[in-house]
């Protein structure tokens, strides 16, 4: 269940005091900290929190309201997800200049990294070039085994190899591997020969 705005801003100020005091606020403390109208409006907020499993709340006992683990993950969760965030500063051009402007939109990795279905490869060869994926880069790969015609996918080919390629179903059960260079012909194998061991995410190079 979510929290609301005051939920939050109640179960914060108690993880705040905790740290800067060593033991947790009263609920005098908290209407003061807070300018909650009356002890009953704390006492109504904490009893939710309780009920959502953020807080833990000894009976007739004075600073008794303890966070929950389930704060503390999430905290941690957030955080490392804020570290794998950099701003997105604008557009840059290639061609014809273009006006730059101030934007504060985040890129986010968090979508890519610290998910256990996810894998990096180093690419080596330039099969897949005309799509910009060079020799060197790193590419992020789900690990799955389904995928739509004309993914990217990383495919163990006869039990053997595995390679990057564009997958296409063709007549026949058979299966075609299309490179992205024109110099390159397309693989066609019967699909009992190709194994999907995942789909491309992302591309990363570092210059």
């Amino acid at each position: 269940m979510a929290l609301t705005r005051r939920q939050k801003e109640v179960l914060d100020f108690i993880a705040g005091y905790q740290v800067e005091h060593g033991y947790s606020p009263s609920y005098d403390e908290i209407a003061r900290g807070l300018n909650l109208a009356s002890i009953a409006t704390v006492h109504k907020h904490i009893s939710a929190l309780q009920t959502k499993n953020y807080l833990h709340r000894g009976h007739n006992q004075s600073r008794s309201v303890e966070v929950a683990p389930r704060y503390l993950q999430e905290q941690r969760r957030n955080r490392m997800e804020a570290s794998l965030e950099v701003p997105i500063l604008g557009s840059i051009a290639a061609g014809v200049p273009v006006e730059t402007y101030d934007d504060k939109a985040t890129l986010s990795f968090s979508d890519f990294v610290g998910h256990k279905d996810t894998y990096a490869l180093r690419v080596r060869g330039n099969s897949m070039v005309d799509d910009h994926i060079c020799e060197g880069d790193m590419i992020l790969v789900e690990n799955t085994v389904e995928a739509h015609d004309g993914d990217i996918v990383v495919v163990l080919v006869g039990g053997k190899e595995t390679t990057l390629k564009r997958i296409y179903r063709e007549p026949g059960n058979q299966i075609r591997l299309q490179p992205a260079n024109a110099a390159m012909s397309p693989i066609r194998l019967p699909a009992h020969d190709v194994q999907i061991q995942g789909r491309l995410l992302a591309v990363l190079r570092k210059y």
